[in-house]
C-alpha cells in the first residue's frame, strides 16, 4: 500500500520537508499503524503518540483504516499542545503569532464532522501599496488587549448572527502575525466552519470586518527608500 503524509510545523522541521511518500506498507494500516511505522522509518521525527491524524479535512481516530493512495496530515498538538475543545472554537480562538501561519492546519482544526462549510480567509502582503513597493510588512500588537477584544469581537459575531449549537454553529479561528511578514506571506487567517455555507460566510467577512476596525494591532509598511505606518490600526 502506498501512502502520502503531510507534515507540519515542528515534524515538517525535523523531516526537513512537507510530505513524505511511503511504499510497501501494510495492508488494513489503521493510523496507529502507520505512526509506529513512522517512528521506524524516519527516526529523526521522535515519538508521534501526542500527533493527530487528519484525511481530507477532518480528524481521524487512532482506529481509522487508511486506504491505498490516501493522503494524511499529521498534525503536532497546537496552542500550547492542547487540542482545540468544540467549546472554544465555538467561543472563537484567537491566536497571535510570531511566526508563518500555515493556512491549511488552521482550515484543519476548525474542521469538524457536523459542518458542511468551511470558510478561510487569509490576508497576505502585497508588493505595491499607493503606488510604492513594498518590501515587507511589520506588525506591532498590544498583546494585553488583543484577545479580550477579539473575545469581544466573537460575542458581537454570534450576536449579530444568531448562532446557535445546532444547525447556526459556528467554530471560529482567527491567527494574526506579529513582527515582520515578509511579501506572499499571510499577516492574517480566519477559519470558520458551520453545518451551512451562508453563516460561515457571513461569520468570516464579520469577523475581518470588526478587526481590522478595534483590534489592537499596527501595521508599518517598509519601503525601499522610506516606511510608514499605515492608520492607527491593521
Amino acid at each position: 500500500m502506498k501512502l502520502q503524509v503531510q507534515l507540519f510545523a515542528s515534524l515538517r522541521e525535523r523531516a526537513g520537508r512537507s510530505a513524505l511518500q511511503l511504499e510497501d506498507l501494510p495492508e488494513a494500516l489503521d493510523v496507529r499503524g502507520l505512526k509506529r511505522e513512522l517512528e521506524r522509518r524516519c527516526p529523526e521525527l521522535g515519538s508521534l503518540a501526542h500527533v493527530r491524524g487528519v484525511v481530507g479535512t477532518s480528524y481521524v481516530t487512532e482506529e481509522c483504516v487508511l486506504l491505498d493512495g490516501q493522503t494524511v496530515a499529521l498534525l503536532p498538538p497546537v496552542s500550547g499542545g492542547a487540542a482545540d475543545g468544540d467549546d472554544a472554537l465555538a467561543r472563537g480562538v484567537f491566536e497571535l503569532c510570531p511566526d508563518a501561519i500555515d493556512v491549511a492546519l488552521a482550515h484543519a482544526r476548525v474542521a469538524h464532522p457536523a459542518c458542511g462549510a468551511i470558510c478561510t480567509f487569509t490576508g497576505t502582503t502585497r508588493d505595491q501599496h499607493r503606488g510604492r513597493r513594498v518590501l515587507r510588512l511589520e506588525y506591532e500588537a498590544f498583546e494585553a488587549m488583543t484577545a479580550p477584544e477579539m473575545a469581544r469581537i466573537f460575542a458581537r459575531c454570534r450576536s449579530e448572527l444568531a448562532a446557535d449549537e445546532g444547525a447556526r454553529a459556528l467554530r471560529m479561528l482567527v491567527q494574526h502575525r506579529v513582527g515582520t511578514v515578509a511579501v506572499g506571506e499571510p499577516s492574517v487567517v480566519i477559519a470558520v466552519a458551520s453545518p451551512h455555507r451562508d453563516l460561515a460566510l457571513g461569520a468570516a467577512r464579520f469577523l475581518i470586518d470588526e478587526l481590522k476596525l478595534s483590534l489592537p494591532i499596527w501595521k508599518k509598511e517598509i519601503y525601499p527608500d522610506g516606511e510608514h505606518w499605515i492608520g492607527d490600526r491593521s
